[in-house]
């Protein structure tokens, strides 16, 4: 680094450390006038010295997500599995993916066949569904028919058809896809307008809001927060890293 380059970055590295103490030691307008030619001069000649500085905030600020991240899914590891969430994989699975999902994301849709395939060469797995509907009142309605379902067995047999890429869903059709799969279309009805079934949603929401997640699909394993559609490579590495810690 040539002299104005270091003296730039002294200058820069003195503002930021005065700052605290503006009020008892600020710079005249000469030197602060010096500062900005000398700055101003450096970035020109490297202008890479932006791009470090920006690329430094930003892995300062994805390190911080990532610790409030932890401390959240810390702290809220009472509520990621609870006994009323829908299981798939092993039930005694020595690694749990918590999975928050909305039945109309393309994204989730599309991670099906992936997750499938995980669940399958891994007996290991255990994987908890978290239905958040976030994408408007067609995944409010699949949410709350799933939830129903799940009290008459039915989840995985209506989340299979929800899942599948189609038109908005209405009451009529989850209803009919419901008794086409052996299940009680009225008492379906009944238990999508029960208290509970809100109250189900509304906690799978507020925990989501809680650990930091504004988007689906995304996942809990091992203490980690994971967002996105992932590959079963991706899949595989992450779970076992978790048997790992």
């Amino acid at each position: 680094m040539s002299v104005r380059l270091r003296l730039a970055a002294a200058a820069l590295a003195c503002m930021v450390a005065s700052a605290p103490l503006a009020a008892r030691a600020e710079f005249t307008a000469a030197q602060r006038a010096e500062i900005v030619a000398i700055v101003r001069d450096a970035l020109k000649r490297d202008p890479t010295i932006l791009r470090d500085a920006v690329d430094a905030a930003r892995a300062d600020d994805a390190a911080r997500q990532r610790q409030a991240s932890a401390d959240a899914i810390q702290a809220e590891r009472a509520s990621l599995v609870a006994a009323s969430d829908p299981v798939a994989g092993n039930p005694r699975g020595d690694v749990t993916i918590v999975e928050f999902y909305d039945t109309r994301c393309p994204y989730c849709r599309s991670l099906e066949p992936e997750m499938a395939r995980l669940l399958a060469a891994d007996r290991g797995v255990r994987l908890v569904y978290k239905d958040i509907p976030i994408l408007g009142p067609g995944s409010v309605l699949g949410a709350r028919a799933l939830i129903a379902a799940q009290r008459q067995g039915g989840y995985d047999g209506l989340r299979t058809v929800l899942m599948k890429p189609g038109g908005q869903p209405t009451a009529e059709s989850v209803r009919a896809d419901a008794e086409r799969l052996g299940l009680d279309g009225a008492r379906l009805q009944r238990d999508m307008d029960d208290a509970d079934t809100q109250a189900r949603i509304d906690g799978n929401l507020k925990l989501a809001h809680t650990l930091g997640i504004n988007g689906t699909p995304a996942f809990v394993v091992g203490g980690e927060l994971y967002t996105g559609a992932m590959s079963v490579a991706e899949l595989q590495k992450v779970v076992a890293q978790a048997r790992g810690r």
